[in-house]
């Protein structure tokens, strides 16, 4: 016997149908989530979620209200969303020439970005005359976001790297801004070492400047030239990390020569001795003293033999993570781990700095990020890196 349903009954059906064929698509959808299985050294599990993925990412930074900005060193800047997928390319972003290990580099927003949109972008420059010479500068900008797009305007030209020489290696240029206001700046040696220790430059030193670009008064050399009086600190390699931990201090770590690499916490018109003293040697085999060997210079706090190839660098201050908060987070290149590191200080006000575990997925970590509500984000190096949010393995 055929029965034939009403027309009305029909439709419910095929409702009820569609309902359940988007529900099973979601679902397939929900778990197709590419995800990572990260092993600890000392036996902490983690999973990793993939969210984008990247050419050549170099630096992130978070705005805000959740959306975050990625630099690539070929020379483009995204605006992510709040759930880090990809809703922008920035438009009118410095252009650059993407040589060796320079090209578009750090991206860091101004401590009241919320009112006044301001950003800060650091990248390697070519001189015009011949462009075998090169260095790094940073420019404060404006971000404007609408739904059509992002952009950049108001770019103003704030620090220069002086001299500019010729090799396309050990730029540095990270930035953080303390929570008093100053902006710092690692700014490496560009694998000349006697520039280090060279004060007519602001290579290989940390550099210490008002928002402005303008330099303190209470600069430790101010008053002994335009380049002299911007440096904080002198004697280091190439620093690739650099934060600030909750109580205001700063640190920052470089890599070292054949193996070496170091964390140091930077104190006011300090000499960390690059290329007098070192963990490591140079790649030509010969020896440098270590740091020991002549104390006049300040010794790292930690020190990595062999080496872990440090870049990107966090003082975890979440509590997402509760039993991390305090510790450094540092990406490695060649060690293709994320090095967690625990720092305190004992009765006698010294500091006590340990590698605590490893994270490793097989992969080069050129960046590590946290986000306002203390998530830990990484970003794969070379072409095609990936952004991947960290989770405790349930």
């Amino acid at each position: 016997m055929l029965i034939k349903l009403k027309p009305q009954k029909r439709i419910k059906q095929k409702v009820a149908l569609l309902a359940t064929l988007l529900a099973t698509s979601f679902a397939a959808l929900a778990q197709s989530t590419e995800q990572v299985e990260i092993s600890g050294s000392e036996g902490t599990a983690l999973v990793g979620e993939v969210l984008s993925s990247f050419d050549n990412p170099w630096a992130m930074t978070f705005l805000p209200d959740g959306h975050s900005l990625v630099t690539e060193k070929p020379g483009t800047m995204w605006l992510l969303d709040k759930n880090q997928q990809k809703r922008f390319s920035v438009s009118n972003v410095p252009s650059v020439t993407a040589r060796g290990q320079g090209g578009l580099g750090d991206v860091i927003i101004h401590p009241e970005f919320a009112t006044n949109s301001t950003i800060y972008v650091s990248y390697v420059e070519r001189d015009p005359k011949d462009d075998k010479f090169s260095g790094a500068v940073i420019e404060r900008a404006t971000l404007t976001i609408t739904d059509k797009g992002a952009s950049l305007s108001n770019r103003e030209l704030i620090w220069r790297q002086s001299p500019k020489v010729t090799g396309n290696g050990h730029y540095s240029h990270r930035m953080a801004i303390s929570p008093d206001g100053y902006l710092f700046i690692s700014s490496g040696e560009r694998q000349k070492f006697t520039p280090a220790q060279n004060m007519a430059m602001n290579l290989g030193k940390i550099v210490r400047l008002n928002d402005d670009g303008s330099v303190p008064e209470d600069n430790p050399f101010y008053g002994n030239g335009s380049v002299t009086e911007q440096i904080w600190t002198l004697g280091h390699r190439n620093p690739l990390g650099i934060d600030f931990d909750a109580e205001g201090n700063l640190w920052a770590h470089e890599m070292g020569p054949r193996h070496g690499d170091e964390l140091n916490i930077i104190e006011r018109g300090r000499n960390y001795g690059y290329p007098t003293v070192s963990q490591g040697d140079h790649y030509s085999g010969v020896k440098i003293p270590n740091h020991e060997d002549i104390p006049i210079f300040k010794s790292p706090e930690k020190a990595w033999v062999p080496a872990i190839s440090p870049a990107g660098f966090i003082i975890y201050k979440g509590d997402k993570f509760g039993d991390w908060t305090g510790n450094g987070f540092i990406g490695g290149l060649s060690s293709k781990a994320l090095v967690r590191v625990a720092i305190d200080k004992d009765e006698e006000g010294k500091w006590n700095v340990e590698e605590a575990e490893r994270y490793e997925w097989g992969k080069r970590v050129r960046e590590v990020e946290q986000d306002n509500m203390g998530n830990i984000y990484v970003l794969e190096d070379k072409e095609g890196g990936r952004l991947i949010k960290l989770q405790h393995s349930n």
